[in-house]
């Protein structure tokens, strides 16, 4: 190997944030290595910092100046953090897209969706089946997350063996999908770990993790017990606990009804793939309404506070002609993802107001997590056994936690957060590069970057609200009459006149308009720049705001 060649690891997304996870590995001369990408999720956003935006998205300027670099994509697992961008990007990097069934049938559908070829996406088998790409040949790894057809990826190239670990937790037991098979990964470890890049999500949680075939008891009991109609919401996508849930409910002789487009879609794909079998008849939302309510049990959308979910909708009033009466239950069989805790409560509270009980996982004794405790990230190191780790799929305190962990044990560490870039050809990663690494958003149809200054205004608009000032100019450059203003987001009574703002600030504009001497009244720049800044001072006076504010000046023509 010429010691002029690098092995890269590049992270754009995932790696000093949990979500919109793309990674970069590349082999090959400084600035020429062939490449290829391993997930293109999204992220979500937040009324405080995002406002109005639907997703978010890994900026992939860099990875789209460089896409006949590209080998090929790799998609882990169908969580949308995972695989949520693949249809909004892909035309940026067009290359081929590789993916085991389950993770291929929902990457088909979202390509279709978005006008793109569903053949795209191939599907690929697992371990030992590889895919030879430019100078790496890669597997799909089979592991337990919580997910159906999680892997990992095991990546040669002629500098060595980089295993990802992508999510994962060790299952022995995962209900739905693979088991975690210590064997399998101990035999991909047999040949020598370069470098292992790893799961960091759960580096804090200090016992070992617990299996999702731990949860039937307590669920079915929960739902034997109640007496009125059964509602329970979890991530759409964890396959598992949907057949658990409908178990529970089946057991108790309740007509079981999904509710939720995306949670009939992971249903849908997991019985088309093959990876779901045997679970619970369903009943149409529409014929549930001919059954007893005490009969029902729903399995709904929206566990995280989605205020489009069914959870919101049914909190709020009927969805789909169904509706909680008192007495009833509501199942959170979910952990909240932080920054998601308002929205949930919101949605508990208006339930509780109902008089639905409400029922979380407070007590663990109805969710587990997805991703590996700390016990079980060590007992990953001890197997894989590798010369280097590099943590991903974390806070930057995740990722400093895990590096710790790695170096006590005498491996080799480093942390990459999104835009480092590390080269692995070493006896330890190395940062060679910084690239810009930022944010893209879906904004309705429409892809703003984040220096677009779209959302800035945004902000300030909500914060701040907006005053619009109108001035008429003859032909003559006098007014045509005073300026008008009109207010959006601002009170209408000012706080030291107590009068109308509007009144307050024509008046205000009217009288500085009658002071401007003739050059600035011609001049358009020089007036609406005094307009505004007068408007800013006197809403400031007023109410203690500073405005976003818009100037107007029709200028009529002879």
């Amino acid at each position: 190997m010429s010691s002029k060649n690098r092995l890269i690891y590049l992270p754009l997304g995932g790696a000093g944030e949990i979500g919109m996870n793309a990674y970069v590995y590349g082999y090959g001369p400084a600035g020429r290595e062939r490449l290829i990408v391993v997930d293109l999720g999204v992220t979500f956003p937040d009324m405080d910092n995002t406002p109005g935006v639907d997703l978010i998205f890994a900026d992939v300027a860099w990875l789209e100046a460089n896409a006949e670099r590209i080998e090929a994509i790799f998609i882990t697992h169908a969580h949308e953090d995972h695989i949520g961008a693949l249809a909004h990007l892909w035309r940026r990097l067009r290359a081929p897209v590789h993916a085991r069934a389950f993770t291929a049938n929902i990457g088909a559908r979202k390509l279709e969706e978005a006008g793109l070829d569903p053949a795209t996406i191939r599907v690929a088998a697992p371990w030992p089946e590889t895919i030879e790409t430019g100078p790496f040949k890669v597997s799909f790894l089979p592991v337990s997350h919580s997910i159906p057809e999680s892997s990992g990826l095991v990546i040669d190239s002629p500098a060595g063996r980089v295993v990802h670990t992508g999510d994962f937790k060790i299952d022995a037991q995962p209900i739905v999908g693979e088991a975690f098979d210590e064997a399998l990964w101990a035999e991909v470890a047999g040949k020598g770990v370069k470098a292992l890049i790893c799961d960091s999500t759960n580096v804090f949680s200090p016992n070992p993790g617990r299996s999702e075939s731990t949860l039937g008891p307590a669920i079915q009991q929960l739902v034997r017990n109640a007496e009125g109609m059964v509602v329970a919401t979890t991530f759409a996508s964890n396959v598992a606990r949907l057949k658990t849930l409908a178990e529970a409910g089946q057991a108790a002789g309740r007509s079981i009804v999904l509710l939720g487009r995306a949670m009939r879609r992971m249903v849908e794909a997991a019985a088309e793939s093959g990876v779901l079998t045997d679970f619970p008849r369903t009943i149409p939302p529409e014929d549930a309404q001919q059954h007893p309510h005490e009969n029902l049990m729903l399995i709904v959308t929206g566990s995280q506070g989605e205020r489009r979910a069914a959870s919101a909708q049914l909190s709020r009033g009927k969805y789909m002609g169904l509706e909680l009466q008192a007495g009833d239950l509501f199942l959170f069989s979910s952990k909240t993802i932080p920054g998601n805790e308002k929205g949930v409560i919101q949605i508990m509270n208006a339930l509780s107001e109902k008089g639905v009980d409400v029922v979380d996982d407070d007590a663990d004794l109805y969710h587990v997590s997805g991703h590996a405790n700390r016990p079980d990230l060590e007992r990953m190191h001890n197997l894989m056994k590798p010369q280097m780790l590099v943590p991903m799929h974390g806070e930057h305190r995740h990722l400093r936690e895990h590096v710790n962990i790695a170096r006590e044990k005498g491996i080799a560490a480093e942390i990459a957060t999104n835009g480092t870039m590390l080269d692995l050809a070493g006896p330890a990663p190395r940062v060679v590069e910084h690239i810009e690494a930022g944010r893209t958003y879906l904004d309705g149809s429409a892809h703003v970057g984040a220096l677009d200054g779209i959302l800035r205004d945004r902000i300030r608009l909500a914060l701040n609200g907006l005053v619009v000032v109108t001035l008429i100019m003859d032909e003559e450059d006098e007014p045509l009459g005073e300026p008008w203003v009109e207010l959006k987001g601002l009170t209408e009574t000012g706080g030291r006149s107590k009068g109308a703002l509007s009144d307050v600030l024509e008046d205000d504009l009217a009288q500085l308009v009658g002071r401007a001497d003739a050059r600035t009244l011609r001049d358009d720049d020089k007036l609406e720049d005094q307009l505004r800044r007068r408007t800013r001072q006197v809403v400031l006076d007023e109410i203690g705001k500073r405005p976003e504010v818009i100037v107007v000046i029709s200028r009529l023509t002879a």
